[in-house]
């Protein structure tokens, strides 16, 4: 179950990809908008002020995230991203932070960009980070024998969740767009107790905590505190600098 509480917590870093990633989609007068993955809506809207004459959607798989984007006024619906197909309207379609969760997306692209118009354009931002200290924490406590006939059915996410820049770029040439891809590391910067645990609680954690029970959930976290502590130490002014390596394609369709 998502949280979209604890998941805003962190809006502002969790925002600027967004914009970085909806700055080089470069499409005027979009027909039709689609937000893919939309969570609590909060960047959605946005898209509504940039392009106030077109009819924006949206879909995430969390009930609670829909209830939220509604909401915000975002016509937003409930919807595994796997069974969504793109209509001969949609102009532009934006997923950020989302494709992660979805294994299958790198077969998902071609079919895509095959179904959307010619100009169309596609843009994706996934986290690429799941090698940092964040997760392979994560992965090694797990593994542990406290945990791990508790946890072995929850699926984590490894390296190969996403693509480097460069995979992205040649699977969606070879389907027929211009691309532009890129890479970028944000050193995010971090305030509060335990701020990689808050944030990686909102995200990586989640199918851990979805696993356990209210009894089991303090425990895990009380083991996985000062690993995280250690590798993300926190600065004599109580911040943490917390780096975060996220990659990006915007697909323009031929």
């Amino acid at each position: 179950m998502w949280d979209p509480a604890k998941y805003l917590s962190f809006s502002d870093h969790r925002a600027r990809p967004f914009f970085d990633l909806l700055a080089r989609v470069r499409a005027e007068s979009p027909r039709a908008v689609v937000d893919l993955g939309c969570g609590p809506g909060n960047l959605t809207v946005t898209m509504a002020q940039r392009w106030p004459n077109t009819r924006l959607t949206a879909i995430d798989s969390s009930a609670e995230m829909v209830a939220a984007a509604q909401s915000r006024g975002v016509a937003a619906g409930q919807s595994d991203l796997r069974a969504w197909v793109p209509d001969e309207l949609t102009d532009v379609v934006i997923s950020n932070a989302a494709l992660q969760w979805v294994p299958e997306h790198p077969d998902l692209l071609p079919r895509w960009v095959a179904a959307l118009p010619t100009g169309a354009w596609l843009g994706v931002q996934v986290p690429g980070n799941f090698n940092a200290p964040s997760h392979a924490l994560i992965r090694e406590l797990v593994a542990e024998p406290q945990w791990y006939d508790r946890l072995e059915r929850v699926r984590l996410r490894e390296e190969d969740a996403t693509l480097n820049p460069d995979g992205y770029a040649e699977l969606l040439s070879a389907a027929g767009c211009e691309v532009d891809a890129w890479e970028t590391t944000y050193l995010q910067r971090l305030d509060g107790d335990d701020a990689v645990l808050e944030w990686i609680t909102g995200t990586a954690l989640r199918p851990i905590r979805a696993e356990l029970t209210d009894d089991e959930w303090p425990d895990f976290r009380s083991q996985l505190a000062p690993r995280l502590a250690e590798a993300y130490p926190r600065r004599p002014d109580g911040t943490t600098w917390f780096p975060f390596r996220r990659v990006f394609f915007v697909a323009r369709v031929r």
